[in-house]
């Protein structure tokens, strides 16, 4: 299996916020994820936009290393090609879920100055924090229970 070593968008520009982070990224032409999908007309897979879109959400939104539990609401609407840089846009909507949208930077506008949409979806992380109940439960056997009782 051959070990992917170019994998990262270039970040030209973030604006970051405790609920939002917007990336500027620009899409190398050489990522290895263009190897093979596909020769002839490469585009950026679905898979890798999930990806950095988890990873930047885990990084700028504190979302901890908590798993992915679901994605909603998933819609790719136009291919990324090699060379294009996209604005990639993070929202939190609370601590499980993080909207994401990928868009045309002002740059890579359409001819009519309208934005293109790429890819968008609502990712829903797993719950890291422990429930008050269970908090309460655990306290309490603590407290019962002496040193060196099992």
């Amino acid at each position: 299996m051959t070990e992917l070593v170019k994998v990262d968008a270039r970040i030209l520009n973030k604006v970051l916020s405790d609920k939002s982070a917007v990336l500027t990224l620009h899409i190398p032409a050489d990522l290895d994820y263009f190897k093979g999908h596909f020769d002839q007309a490469p585009i950026l897979a679905g898979v890798v936009q999930l990806h950095w879109a988890v990873e930047y959400a885990r990084q700028y939104l504190n979302m901890g290393v908590a798993d992915v539990m679901d994605i909603k609401v998933l819609k790719f609407q136009e291919m990324i090609l090699p060379g294009q840089d996209v604005v990639l846009t993070l929202t939190k909507k609370s601590t499980e879920k993080v909207l994401f949208s990928y868009q045309s930077s002002v740059q890579s506008r359409m001819a009519n100055g309208d934005i293109k949409s790429y890819s968008s979806g609502r990712l829903i992380f797993a719950e890291t924090a422990v429930h008050p109940v269970l908090e309460e439960i655990t306290l309490t056997i603590s407290e019962d229970n002496k040193a060196g009782e099992v």
